[in-house]
C-alpha cells in the first residue's frame, strides 16, 4: 500500500517519496486511517523498528495548523537520543510547510537556549518528560492549547520511573484532545495511563505484544562467568563484518567492557548517562556515519537508538526485564531486514534464558563459543576477499611498482601470499593458538520444539533447498519460508539441518505435496532457490556437487 491512499496532504506525499518510502508497514497501515478518521484516542502495540515514528507523525502533520504559531502538538518520549530521532523524522515529514515549527526539548542541554527557540513559536514539541516539566514550570511552555498527545515507547518511560512525570504533563493538557499511546509492551501502569487519561482508547497491533520481530535469530551461548568477555572477543573475531550494538547491565561494566575492547585493538566506544551531551552525540554520529564498528551502551543510553543495518545485538548480560530483552533485539532487523541477537549467559543464568523464552514467545538456538582455529579460518577467508576485491588504481599505481617488483623478485608466488597474509594474520595466531574450549556444559532443554520433532519424527518427507550457511541461511528462514508459502502451522516442520551450500528440512507426511507445490519458483531474500523431494542424503550431496560442477 502506497502513502497516498491514506488522503495525506499532497506536502507529505512529495516528503515520503523524497525519503524513498516505497510502502507501508502493518502498523501505519492501521494507524494512519484511524488517527485521521476523527477524534479517537489510539493505542499502538508495535515492535521497535516497525515505522511507529511514521505511524503517529504522518496524522500529526497532516492535522497541525502551521499557518498557526501556537503548540498544538506534543510527543513526550523516554531518552535524548530518541527525542532528537523523532525530531529529526517530524521535520523530514514537514520539509514542504514553510512555516513549520518542530522544536526538541531534553536534558543534557542548555535549558536557555531551548527557551528561545520554544518563544519563536512552535507547533510541535518533543520533549523528554523532566525538562518539558521544568519548562511548564518556567512558564516557558504552555500545554493547555495541545490538540494531540504521543506517548512514544510509553512502557520504557514507566520503567525510567516516570510515572508522576507523565501524569503531571496530561493533566495539563485539555481534556479534549486526542492522546495516542504507542509502545512495544503494554504492562499495568500503561494500561493505567490509558484508562486515566484516554476515553474509549482503539487498540492497534502489529505483531503480539511482548514479542520480537520474526526477521531475529536468537542465539544463546553458555560459559563460565570468568570467560564472558572472552566469550565477547571470540564471537566478535568469528564474525568480521559485524556492525554491532553490546549491551551491558551497568553505566560501570559499559564503560570497563568499551576499555578492554578498545585495548585489544577493536573499533570500539562506550555509551552511558555518564557521558556529557557533546560525546554522546559524537559517539552516535560515529556509529549512524559506520566509522565506529561496536557501540557498547546500557538500555537507557540506546533507547530509540535508529541506525540501519545493525547486524548484531549482543546481551553481554541479560536485562533485568524480559520487555527489555524485546526493546535490545529490537535494535536489529530493521525495516524487514534479518539480524542477530545474541545473549551470553553463565549456567546459573540458564534458567533466565528459560523464562525469557516463554515470557517473549522466541526460542534461542544453544549454540558452541567457536574454536580459535575456526575464528583463525574465519578472519583468514574474509581478509581474503577483501584482498580480492580490493580495487586497483592501475594507472596511479604503476610507477611506484618497479622497486616494489624488484625487492620481492626472489620470493614465489607461495611465499609472497604466506608474507602479505601473515602482516594482518599473524595477531589472530598468535592469541588463539592453544586456545581452550570455553564452553560451559549445559544440560540438554526439551523444547516446544523439540517436542514437534519427535511427535513428526518417523512420519516426515525430507525436502533438499540449494542454499544453506554459506548463503547465511538460518533454521528460522526455512521455517518461516515454509510455512508462509504453503499456510501449514510450524508444528508440522520437523528437523533442520544446515550444510555448507545446502540444506535438508523435514514436514509431515500429510502436507508434504502441499508444501512441495507452494514452494515451486519461491524466492529467498530476492534469490530463487530449488526445493524438492530430498533423496538419500549422500545421493543429494553427489547429485548436487556434480551439476555445480
Amino acid at each position: 500500500m502506497h502513502f497516498s491512499s491514506f488522503g495525506l496532504k499532497p506536502e507529505i506525499i512529495q516528503a515520503v517519496d523524497r525519503l524513498g518510502f516505497e510502502g507501508t508497514t502493518p502498523i501505519q497501515e492501521q494507524a494512519i486511517p484511524r488517527m485521521l478518521a476523527g477524534n479517537t484516542d489510539i493505542i499502538g502495540l508495535a515492535q521497535t523498528g516497525t515505522g511507529k515514528t511514521a505511524a503517529y507523525g504522518l496524522p500529526l502533520i497532516q492535522l497541525v495548523d502551521f499557518a498557526s504559531p501556537a503548540l498544538q502538538g506534543l510527543i513526550v518520549c523516554p531518552t535524548r537520543e530518541l527525542c532528537l530521532q523523532i525530531t529529526g523524522d517530524l521535520k523530514l515529514f514537514a520539509r514542504f510547510f514553510p512555516h513549520s515549527r518542530i522544536v526538541s526539548v531534553y536534558g543534557g542541554a542548555d535549558i536557555r537556549q531551548q527557551i528561545v527557540e520554544v518563544k519563536k513559536g512552535v507547533q510541535i514539541i518533543v520533549a523528554t518528560p523532566g525538562r518539558l516539566l521544568d519548562l511548564v514550570r518556567r512558564k516557558a511552555v504552555r500545554l493547555d492549547g495541545v490538540a494531540i498527545a504521543i506517548l512514544d515507547e510509553a512502557d520504557e518511560m514507566l520503567n525510567m520511573g516516570f510515572q508522576e512525570d507523565i501524569d503531571a504533563i496530561l493533566e495539563q493538557t485539555p481534556a479534549d484532545k486526542r492522546t495516542w499511546l504507542f509502545s512495544a509492551t503494554m504492562p499495568k501502569a500503561a494500561a493505567k495511563i490509558a484508562d486515566t487519561y484516554m476515553t474509549r482508547p482503539v487498540t492497534i497491533s502489529a505483531g503480539s505484544p511482548n514479542r520480537t520481530a520474526d526477521n531475529i535469530a536468537h542465539a544463546c551461548y553458555v560459559v563460565k562467568e570468568k570467560d564472558r568477555y572472552a566469550a565477547l572477543k571470540r564471537l566478535i573475531d568469528y564474525t568480521p563484518d559485524i556492525f554491532g550494538l553490546i549491551f551491558c547491565r551497568t553505566r560501570l561494566e559499559t564503560q570497563t567492557v568499551a576499555d578492554k575492547l578498545m585495548k585489544d585493538g577493536y573499533n570500539a566506544e562506550p555509551l552511558h548517562g555518564d557521558l556529557s551531551q557533546m560525546q554522546r552525540d559524537q559517539v552516535m554520529k560515529k556509529f549512524r556515519e559506520r566509522t565506529l564498528q561496536l557501540l557498547v551502551a546500557t538500555d537507557v543510553a540506546a533507547r530509540g537508538l535508529d541506525v540501519d543495518d545493525i547486524t548484531h545485538v549482543i546481551n553481554y548480560n541479560l536485562p533485568d526485564e524480559p520487555e527489555r530483552y524485546t526493546h535490545r533485539c529490537g535494535r536489529t532487523a530493521r525495516a524487514g531486514k534479518s539480524g542477530e541477537s545474541v545473549v551470553l549467559v553463565n549456567t546459573k543464568e540458564v534458567r533466565r534464558v528459560t523464562e525469557l523464552e516463554t515470557q517473549s514467545g522466541i526460542r534461542f538456538e544453544y549454540r558452541k563459543i567457536p574454536s580459535g582455529r575456526a575464528v583463525c579460518e574465519k578472519q583468514l577467508y574474509a581478509m581474503v576477499e577483501r584482498f580480492i576485491s580490493t580495487d586497483v588504481n592501475t594507472e596511479e599505481i604503476d610507477p611506484y611498482l618497479p622497486p616494489v617488483l624488484e625487492t620481492l623478485s626472489g620470493l614465489s608466488k607461495e611465499e609472497l601470499i604466506r608474507r602479505f597474509v601473515s602482516v594482518e594474520f599473524n595477531r589472530f595466531l598468535d592469541y588463539y593458538r592453544g586456545a581452550e574450549d570455553i564452553n560451559a556444559k549445559v544440560k540438554k532443554r526439551i523444547t516446544k520444539a523439540d517436542k514437534a520433532e519427535r511427535r513428526v519424527a518417523g512420519n516426515t518427507q525430507r525436502f533438499f533447498i540449494n542454499v544453506g550457511r554459506l548463503d547465511k541461511l538460518k533454521e528460522g528462514a526455512i521455517v518461516r519460508l515454509v510455512c508462509d508459502s504453503s499456510g501449514i502451522s510450524s508444528s508440522k516442520v520437523g528437523r533442520i539441518e544446515l550444510k555448507r551450500e545446502f540444506s535438508f528440512f523435514d514436514v509431515e507426511k500429510s502436507v508434504a505435496k502441499r508444501v512441495l507445490h507452494s514452494l515451486k519458483g519461491v524466492k529467498l531474500d530476492g534469490r530463487k532457490v530449488q526445493v524438492k523431494f530430498a533423496e538419500k542424503e549422500k545421493k543429494a550431496k553427489k547429485k548436487y556437487h556434480t551439476a555445480v560442477a
